[in-house]
């Protein structure tokens, strides 16, 4: 969430940035919290002089009575002020309770990077590798997978319905060979630990990340227990270390963890819903860090070539991609996509999306650091994460960028050791 300080005496911070962003209510839910902001203040105000009145009197009734006496109407008068403290009390507390309500309904602000506008004002920041022309008619992912035998989408749909793919023989082997490949990077080269983490998680957990309340319908819940079903294992990795300060020598943290994830809004409106290309469950690679603010904006090129790394060891042409402010995701402050291309389908597919949310996401989860030499008051972490990568849209892109005219698909080098093939061939 953002800071209260900064929207009471910088407004118009907030302001341009929703503009930026196009969120037209955010501007509204920005007007009720100075609004109840101004009534708590208010409040405390009076509440602080009564208690302050009441603290006065209560020392003259000792003293009264320590001198024999009649103290009754200053203990009526004192408690008729109890009475109204406890009056301003409920009402700072309902205002407090509302601020907090609205804060978390805010997005952040884009940093002065991001440019304004929508989609179609994204940027592309530069490409690497060259498309490949094959020289023959390109299948999509689909054809390519029921023709291969490791793609089995009717009894996927069978089993959980529509959005909820079943890789199948080599196909499955290949999506786990491809997360060891990436965990061992990660872990080995760019210096991550890594975690094997829980997929349900408290609403708190939810929230610490910006999923909750805002994105409420959009998740899978188990109602009973109240637990969530994981989108990302960005929301579990990044309250780790929730309610905690962490060292500065500690800093940056870098977590990386593979996990499925959950997302009832795929495919919602109806776009690149057949295949892999937008699904309600699947495999990924994350990579998450914590950063103290100078080195927040370092820190997100840093992640961000760490999952390029893959796509070039890949040998797979993509492109990096700045969003613009109305793409953003909720919680970012600056986003970089990777988009891969995927002849098949003949589109640019985004497998990972690397951000730094600036203090948003610890404000919310209480995630603070402690600074250099200790004595310092503990300021709060900045939050980054990517996919490192995402596993069905690079699926995609590695069977359709690789499929030869025979209807193989040939395996990229740094895996076939692992797989002990060059290539899967039609059965």
């Amino acid at each position: 969430m953002l800071d209260l300080r900064r929207i009471r005496s910088e407004p118009e911070w907030v302001i341009e940035g929703l503009e930026r962003r196009g969120a037209k209510e955010g501007r509204e839910l920005l007007e009720e919290v100075l609004q109840f902001d101004q009534d708590r203040r208010e409040a405390l105000s009076e509440a602080n002089d009564l208690k302050a009145r009441r603290n006065r009197v209560s020392k003259e009734i000792g003293e009264a009575k320590g001198r024999g006496e009649d103290a009754e109407d200053r203990i009526r008068e004192m408690r008729e002020v109890g009475e109204r403290i406890d009056e301003f009390d409920e009402r700072i507390r309902k205002a407090e309770e509302r601020i907090q309500e609205r804060l978390l309904l805010i997005p952040n602000v884009p940093l002065p990077e991001v440019p304004a506008g929508g989609e179609e004002n994204n940027e592309v920041v530069r490409e690497w590798g060259e498309l490949p022309d094959l020289g023959f008619d390109t299948l999509p992912h689909w054809d390519l997978g029921e023709r291969l035998g490791v793609l089995d989408l009717p009894r996927a749909a069978k089993v959980s319905g529509s959005g909820f793919p079943l890789l199948t023989g080599m196909g499955a082997r290949y999506q786990r060979k491809l997360v060891d490949f990436m965990l061992e990077l990660h872990v080995s080269e760019h210096g991550y630990e890594e975690l094997r983490i829980p997929y349900l998680v408290t609403r708190e957990t939810m929230t610490g990340t910006g999923q909750l309340p805002k994105f409420e319908a959009d998740s899978y819940v188990a109602e009973r227990d109240d637990l969530w079903l994981i989108p990302t294992a960005e929301v579990p990795v990044t309250n780790l270390h929730r309610d905690e300060i962490v060292r500065f020598s500690d800093l940056p943290i870098r977590y990386t963890a593979y996990s499925p994830c959950f997302r009832r809004e795929a495919g919602a409106a109806g776009k690149d819903t057949r295949g892999l290309l937008r699904v309600h469950q699947f495999d990924k690679v994350e990579l998450v860090r914590y950063e103290t603010p100078e080195r927040s904006r370092e820190g997100l090129d840093e992640l961000l070539g760490e999952a390029e790394r893959i796509l070039r060891i890949l040998e797979l042409p993509y492109r990096v991609v700045r969003l613009a402010a109305g793409d953003l995701g909720y919680a970012s402050a600056l986003t970089f996509d990777l988009e891969v291309w995927a002849p098949g389908v003949e589109q640019w597919l985004e497998v990972s999306s690397c951000s730094t949310f600036t203090d948003y996401q610890a404000r919310r989860a209480n995630l603070r650091y402690r600074p250099e030499g200790g004595g310092g008051k503990p300021e709060f972490v900045h939050t980054l994460n990517g996919s490192g990568l995402a596993l069905p849209r690079l699926m995609v892109a590695l069977l359709e960028n690789y499929q030869e005219e025979d209807g193989s698909v040939r395996i990229p080098r740094v895996l076939q050791d692992r797989l002990g093939t060059d290539r899967i061939s039609p059965s």
